[in-house]
């Protein structure tokens, strides 16, 4: 992608996936406004210069800011998730909570702002995005369920190719590392990356970990059907299944009972409310607002792109301070 017309950034720090052509200048630095470049698909209109991260915080997000267009969804937003919280979002339609939630992974690149995760900066373009991701579940409103594979297949997908890919990556580290050897001396040789797997024992490895996770949730049975041929919550639980199959650290829910009929929520719950007494971290889009109250240690209100209220359900829920919280809670509750 060429540089053309953008004005070089002296001292610049570490540089903003959300950019794609710019760094993040330092914090002395004063926000510098970029001209839009023909043809080019992401680019900040300003620099926000980035802040030390929370080396105790799992997740940190820092002045996160995403537009479409002249639409902006999101504004200035900050806040930090730490390992073992179960963070509830909720709020009216529109206010960009699935938008925020997907920004996390950056499946949606930020306008402006930062997204840490265990210390790295996602918006680093040196960070290899699908590395990190491969620790972070998600699950989407729809399943997104592959309806051509079965639902084995559509568990195993993901483990057995990182596997592969992680088999081929040592082979090729040890072809090179052999070639290099011949020309060095005994004492000066490089030793070879032990390899314990094979692909055969790779795809053995991975349907074990999906069947023990069917297992789990009561659709061991259910293995060898394909998605069409279920019901909405039992693909959800799938869906679920297969995001914890790369066993995340962080698991992020959008809207997870949002496609299902009320029957069917129940059986959605329970199971991530099981996640959550087992200890794993997890940011919840949701509209279910018991859920919330019962299951969260902290709820985030977002009204206008911004999150305007948090505390604890108790808090939340027993003493709204806002009046935009306090009308949202009229109509809900």
């Amino acid at each position: 992608m060429k540089r053309d017309n953008i004005p070089e950034v002296e001292n610049t720090a570490e540089c903003g996936r959300g950019n794609r052509l710019i760094d993040a200048v330092s914090p002395q630095e004063k926000p510098v406004v970029r001209k839009k470049v023909k043809g080019q698909k992401f680019i900040k209109t300003q620099v926000t210069p980035v802040e030390p991260c929370d080396e105790k915080a799992m997740l940190e997000v820092q002045h996160l800011t995403k537009s479409f267009g002249e639409l902006k969804v999101l504004d200035d937003i900050s806040t930090k998730i730490y390992p073992g919280e179960k963070v509830s979002i909720i709020g009216p339609s529109g206010s960009g909570k699935s938008t925020f939630l997907r920004c996390l992974n950056v499946l949606e690149d930020p306008t402006d702002g930062y997204v840490f995760f265990d210390g790295k900066n996602l918006s680093n373009l040196k960070v290899d995005i699908n590395v990190e991701r491969r620790r972070m579940g998600m699950v989407f409103q729809q399943f997104n369920l592959f309806n051509n594979m079965n639902v084995l297949r559509n568990i195993t997908l993901v483990p057995v190719y990182v596997g592969l890919k992680e088999l081929a990556k040592t082979k090729r580290h040890n072809f090179f590392i052999k070639i290099a050897n011949i020309f060095k001396k005994k004492q000066d040789k490089k030793p070879l990356i032990p390899i314990e797997k094979t692909k055969k024992s790779i795809k053995e490895e991975a349907e074990a970990n999906a069947m023990r996770l069917l297992q789990r949730i009561g659709l061991s049975d259910k293995a060898k059907a394909y998605p069409s041929t279920l019901s909405g919550g039992q693909r959800q639980r799938i869906a679920i299944v297969r995001a914890l199959a790369m066993n995340p650290e962080v698991m992020l829910f959008d809207e997870p009972t949002s496609a299902l009929d009320p029957e069917m929520v129940g059986e959605v719950l329970s199971l991530i409310k099981e996640l959550a007494d087992e200890g794993m971290t997890m940011v919840i889009v949701t509209h279910e607002m018991g859920f919330a109250r019962e299951v969260s240690t902290r709820v985030l209100f977002m009204a206008d792109g911004k999150i305007t209220e948090e505390g604890t359900p108790k808090e939340l829920f027993g003493n709204p301070k806002t009046e935009r919280l306090k009308d949202f809670f009229s109509k809900v509750l």
